[in-house]
């Protein structure tokens, strides 16, 4: 390392003690000489790496220049509001990444990759309030499994994004970190409950970010931000250390620009967790209603998820070469610039050598129809969480009657907290509870299934199976900042069945601005593998395909190229 970059860092080190610290409000140095030729702008691990590799970065650099752009464009600039806290220890763990790669190279497949959790994920030495101000000293003394993961691939814990309280509504708003806005747009939402990774991962203020999903939290403002968001199978990523909306639905995720860098992300988040609340979970048809049983052991993980060795090698470019598309066109809504990128993106998945057909799925009206089991759950979920850990150093409020108590959130917070309340006190005997956990899996697997190998329930096969069914993730583009986006029961597919589904950039609406449309591409269960390879072929498929695919947002570039 260099002398006068070790002087600088060693200055800036003094200056930060352990734990978090406030989101910077105002630039912190320009990225030095040596970095010069690197672009924060669209990087990925990949160029990264090569970076690195070249000699032409180091990990404090990089880590350096996203605490910039986050200074420059977070709360100043558009204002995008999408970080709630930055790393205390980030440079820090830079410099020890920097240490250990040269003497021994990388420390993995992420090494150095600045990561962005969603405040809702736990990462020791950090606060994890889920947003609101009631929770703003609570530190679990841990890594949540999959941020355990992360680090052990060589990722560093960036900081952390802003989100919807508690992880409900898709508003994008919390008393912790403010109106999310998106970066494409700064007058409007970037959607929920994800909001804040959504916008700072678009905007470029990380490589990486993750998000939890338990209606469409990860997909929603993956689509409003033009990135890849990735809802995995349930029970494939641990939910420990994730602070809980409902444990029958939730599931935690990679948000990134780039399909393969979601796919190193999610290598790094899944596994089997030993530890008891781990969240891996059997059958959700057959979890009693008051506490799942979990998965035995690692060989029984192993069996019941078959894990690849690698989400991210299996990627091809020709990977739609022979596949087969079923397009659920009752899912399209009415937008006509929605439609019109899909109608496009279809185009090219054609282009690329799929086979794109219209597909019906029996009774979607019925299987829409089926509610969220969080108001339910989210009440004895959230203490569980709480009480995971003594509060005699912390403090943190221990109970969800303490949360609602303490008056540390939203206005608009208030009717849900009290609504969860009440249900949650009577879930074991409410009717459209037992049946949302008792039929609603069922029902709604069997139909997606059968959409998937092309068959009516009679048993008629109506042609070759298909890899996956597409439709619009969100029904139209992003609202005006501090609304609800037209999301309709799209997001509901997957969450009601356990499947996964993966928000892709389809392309760019002709708009003024031009604001992202996503496309959600679900599969059967633990199939992430074949969604990931097709949606990483349609990726390569549009790269250079004006309006196709992700492009940048205008309001974020290179802080050298500011006016």
């Amino acid at each position: 390392m260099r002398a006068g970059l070790l002087a600088a860092l060693l200055a800036t080190l003094g200056l930060l003690g352990c734990g978090a610290s406030p989101a910077p409000t105002g630039p912190t140095t320009v990225p030095p000489p040596e970095a010069a030729g690197f672009r924060w702008v669209e990087a990925t691990v990949a160029d990264v790496q090569v970076a690195l590799a070249a000699g032409e970065l180091s990990c404090v650099e990089l880590v350096q220049g996203y605490l910039d752009r986050i200074a420059a464009y977070d709360r100043q600039g558009p204002e995008l509001n999408s970080v709630i806290a930055v790393s205390a220890t980030a440079l820090e763990d830079a410099a020890a990444l920097d240490a250990a790669y040269a003497a021994s190279g990388p420390t993995g497949p992420l090494h150095c990759a600045p990561v962005l959790l969603k405040d809702n994920f736990d990462a020791a030495g950090m606060v994890t309030s889920a947003g609101a101000t009631a929770l703003d000293n609570a530190s679990p003394p841990d890594d949540a499994f999959s941020v355990a993961g992360i680090r052990a691939a060589g990722g560093l814990i960036l900081g952390k994004a802003n989100m919807d309280e508690f992880a409900f509504g898709f508003v994008g708003s919390s008393s912790m970190g403010g109106q999310v806005h998106n970066p494409y747009d700064p007058t409007r939402g970037a959607g929920g409950s994800s909001s804040g990774t959504g916008a700072a991962i678009a905007a470029n203020l990380a490589l990486l970010g993750t998000g939890s999903d338990t209606g469409g939290s990860i997909r929603v403002p993956s689509s409003l931000g033009g990135l890849v968001g990735i809802r995995p199978s349930l029970r494939l990523v641990s939910q420990d250390g994730i602070l809980p909306l409902a444990h029958f639905q939730d599931v935690g995720g990679p948000m990134c620009r780039t399909v393969r860098d979601c796919a190193l992300l999610l290598d790094a988040m899944v596994g089997f967790d030993p530890g008891p609340g781990s969240g891996h979970y059997n059958e959700p048809t057959t979890r009693p209603e008051d506490g799942a049983t979990p998965v035995a052991d690692a060989a029984s993980y192993a069996a019941l998820v078959g894990l690849p060795d690698s989400y991210a090698s299996g990627l091809r470019a020709d990977g739609l070469q022979g596949a087969r598309i079923g397009v659920v066109r009752d899912l399209f809504g009415s937008n006509t610039d929605v439609i019109t990128v899909i109608e496009a993106a279809l185009q090219a998945m054609t282009d690329a050598g799929a086979t794109v057909e219209d597909v019906t799925i029996e009774d979607l009206n019925s299987i829409t129809g089926y509610s969220s089991v969080s108001r339910w759950e989210f009440r004895d979920h959230m203490t569980e969480y709480l009480e995971s850990w003594p509060s005699d150093e912390d403090g943190h409020l221990r109970s969800f009657e303490a949360v609602v108590a303490s008056g540390g959130y939203e206005n608009d917070s208030l009717f849900v907290l009290v609504l969860d309340a009440a249900s949650g006190h009577t879930r074991e005997f409410d009717p459209t509870y037992l049946e949302n956990v008792r039929e609603r899996g069922p029902f709604v697997r069997e139909r997606l299934q059968a959409a998937l190998d092309n068959r009516l329930l009679d048993g008629t096969q109506q042609g070759a199976a298909y890899d996956v069914l597409l439709y619009p993730s969100v029904l139209g583009l992003a609202p005006a900042a501090g609304s609800s986006p037209s999301a309709g029961s799209n997001n509901r597919l997957s969450p009601f069945s356990g499947f996964p589904a993966v928000s892709v950039p389809a392309g760019l609406a002709a708009t003024d601005p031009a604001l992202p449309v996503g496309m959600e591409l679900l599969g059967r269960e633990f199939d992430e593998a074949r969604i990931l390879r097709l949606a990483y072929a349609f990726e390569q498929h549009v790269a250079r395909t004006p309006g196709l695919g992700r492009a940048a947002p205008t309001y974020t570039p290179e802080l050298a190229e500011q006016d």
